[in-house]
């Protein structure tokens, strides 16, 4: 069989098939060989590849070759459904059919490997829920709304080929949803009557039988933390590939940390009782039910955990108002009453006793699920207020929704949460200690470029902040440039001209102070993004760092871009993340105001985006409850919380806004900057040395100021 280097060389069967479609790229087959040697040693890489390396080839390859020689199962986790989407229907059936083409020179029969896509358990519909569902749905839904939205599910369920949510019509009541999906808590196994047509358990044969399994990091890390309680989704596998790694902190953090909030525990209440119509899955129980006082009595409790519900979290919402918490986070253990947690349990105890009168066995797995959400709610809640979870940061969310989030919310959000500070040694126990190699890539790993020969302890050094906050210390690093002539491709323009934010989001002074200089602040970047706006003529993403100024900018440029015939297309306003890209595409004129998700995992190739204006230097707010606790903990060891995680945060961030602009050879743009803080901090520079080498910098100058803009001088 040919080694990975021979597959991806000039002379390997993939030129061969695809003839002037496929350039061989040494960045590439350096990275292949990394792969290859990682996989074989059982050992761990953190590999950073520029745009245009080919990453994907590069780990593919070595991961088939694992798959066929040696009967091994690959994980590849991504953090993007575009990302996945590729590897499943262009890059995967590529290679295998390419080098299919010639057993000799390529690794045999197609057949040997197996790739599926791995979705959650909750994306199937359980057809057997659904049947039930209909029969019943005069006693469950209480509006018009909901029933559509299940006659929806019933018409897509008979012509769905998978029976997952990625081919699901959008929904009036999303919520209808959790009343058919598959559920492993109310599934009856073999003893379903539906079983052999089940898509569940279809997708888990095709899983079980697969070598190479792609999915997203949220599945991945929720089945690592699944695993510690000895329990998990994902089958035996030997290597792990992680995509899009820069994100794996975050993701991982979120999964190995506790969330309730309100929403989630009145939508399991009220799925069953409503406390308006009468309706829910415990008043049509009464009818399978030999002892109707059971019934009244477990709505009794499903009405006193609501009314504990509201009182719990009305009472983290008024703490939250009061002033006492500066942001949100909660310091110290059962710093409020917890009348939810024994609510939950007397409810799922009632439940299980009413479960033993049932005698429809698919009422009885039913039950199951609901006790024990319950249960888990319950659980979840008391760790929260007591604060058991160790080396976690608490805090109490009473945000009413934000940006893409404001798409979805449609009742008021508060929440109790936690995550671990470090998630670092979590990542080392779980994953890098478990006995199988472990790769980590992305174009942003690194907080600085380093020279192809410099130093082992300069790769290292560049490598820092990545190494320790995923726990990976000791993994073999390499760092490969993109093949894109940046030179020649893009401009860096830093305008000085924009007053520093600096003065703004200071918190002292009086509020009409703060609010004069918010608004002048915000009046002088509008100013200023439309000027740069005018000049590409549209075909600009303007990213931000928060949806107040997001959304106060858009306002500012409605009126003159409409002017100049320039579309506006508002993240959080003017439809989902998908929806207003697919519009941006379609007009190269388009301007589109984003935030969060948009400085990552977004591809536009041509002249469609020729002008990328980041806002402001993407540093995190130092206030946030889990940003301020991993600043403590490193100043309480004598560290430098913001050189040694502010600053390289914002550094990666900060290049994966850069990264937007080129997509291709055939790219042509400019990168605008209007923080003049990366020309006039200390700091600034760095931000300059992390992009690729021989971006050329064009600085425009101040020119005379006006009274307002000289407030804002560092």
């Amino acid at each position: 069989m040919l080694t990975s280097r021979e597959i991806l060389s000039d002379n390997g069967p993939i030129s061969a098939a695809l003839g002037g479609r496929f350039e061989a790229r040494d960045e590439q087959i350096r990275m292949a060989v990394a792969v290859e040697r990682a996989m074989e040693q059982g050992t761990h890489l953190v590999v950073e590849a520029g745009t245009g390396v080919g990453k994907s080839y590069a780990y593919l390859v070595p991961a088939i070759r694992r798959a066929i020689q040696k009967k091994q199962r690959v994980v590849i986790a991504t953090h993007t459904i575009s990302l996945q989407e590729q590897l499943m229907e262009k890059d995967i059936p590529l290679l295998l059919g390419t080098l299919d083409v010639d057993e000799q020179r390529g690794w045999g029969p197609e057949s040997d490997v197996k790739a599926v896509l791995v979705k959650g358990r909750g994306n199937y519909v359980s057809v057997r829920r659904l049947r039930l569902a209909s029969e019943r749905q005069d006693r469950l839904f209480s509006d018009a709304a909901a029933k559509r939205s299940l006659h929806v599910i019933e018409d897509w369920a008979y012509e769905t080929a998978d029976g997952s949510l990625s081919s699901l019509p959008p929904l009036e009541r999303p919520g209808v949803w959790d009343k058919v999906q598959s559920d492993s808590a109310n599934c009856m196994g073999r003893r379903c009557p539906t079983y052999d047509r089940c898509f569940y358990q279809s997708a888990r044969r095709e899983m079980d039988e697969a070598n190479i399994l792609v999915c997203n990091h949220a599945l991945f890390f929720s089945d690592l933390a699944l695993r510690a309680e000895g329990v998990g989704f994902l089958p035996e596998y030997h290597h792990v590939v992680l995509d899009e790694a820069h994100t794996a902190e975050e993701v991982a953090s979120e999964h190995f940390g506790l969330h309730l909030t309100e929403g989630r525990v009145m939508h399991l209440l009220t799925t069953l009782y409503q406390r308006r119509s009468g309706k829910g899955y415990l008043p049509q129980l009464g009818l399978q039910s030999d002892d109707a006082g059971a019934i009244d009595r477990a709505v009794h409790l499903v009405l006193e955990a609501e009314t504990s519900c509201r009182a719990f979290f009305a009472e983290l919402l008024a703490l939250v108002q009061s002033g006492k918490l500066k942001n949100g986070r909660i310091r110290s253990p059962d710093l409020i009453d917890n009348p939810l947690t024994p609510a939950m349990n007397a409810l799922a105890l009632r439940l299980k006793q009413l479960r033993e009168t049932i005698k429809n066995e698919p009422d009885r797995f039913e039950l199951n699920a609901y006790i024990e959400r319950a249960d888990r709610m319950a659980k979840e809640c008391r760790a929260l207020v007591s604060q058991s979870q160790p080396g976690c940061a608490y805090w109490i969310d009473a945000s009413s929704g934000d940006g893409e989030e404001s798409e979805f919310a449609s009742i008021r959000r508060v929440g109790l949460s936690c995550s671990p500070i470090d998630v670092g040694p979590l990542l080392k126990e779980r994953l890098f200690d478990a006995g199988h190699s472990v790769i980590l890539t992305s174009a942003t790993l690194s907080t600085r470029s380093v020279a192809r020969d410099a130093p082992y302890e300069h790769v290292e050094a560049a490598f820092a902040h990545t190494l320790t906050r995923l726990g990976c210390e000791g993994a073999e690093l390499i760092q490969l440039g993109s093949p894109f002539d940046y030179a020649r491709q893009v401009e860096l323009v830093i305008d000085r001209a924009t007053p520093a934010p600096k003065v703004w989001t200071q918190k002292n002074g009086r509020h009409s102070e703060r609010t004069k200089a918010i608004k002048e602040y915000t009046d002088a970047l509008a100013d200023r993004v439309l000027l740069h706006v005018k000049e590409s003529q549209g075909g600009a993403f303007v990213l931000f760092t928060s949806f107040s100024t997001l959304f106060a900018v858009g306002e500012r440029l409605a009126a003159p871009l409409a002017e100049e015939g320039l579309p506006l297309l508002v993240q959080g306003k003017d439809g989902s993340r998908s929806d207003i890209l697919r519009r941006f595409r379609q007009d190269e004129r388009s301007v589109l105001l984003g935030a969060a998700s948009f400085w990552q995992g977004v591809d536009v190739q041509g002249r469609g985006l020729r002008n990328v204006i980041i806002t402001r230097l993407p540093f995190d707010p130092p206030d946030r409850p889990l940003v301020e606790a991993r600043m403590e903990r490193i100043a309480s060891k004598g560290g430098d919380p913001f050189r040694e995680d502010s600053i390289p945060r914002a550094l990666i961030r900060f290049k994966q806004g850069f990264g937007r602009l080129i997509r291709s050879r055939k790219d042509r743009g400019r990168v605008v900057v209007l923080d003049s803080r990366i020309a006039s901090s200390v700091y600034g520079r760095l931000f300059v040395a992390a992009l690729p080498e021989g971006v050329p910098i064009r600085v425009i100058e101040p020119g005379r100021r006006s009274p307002r803009e000289e407030m804002y001088d560092d």
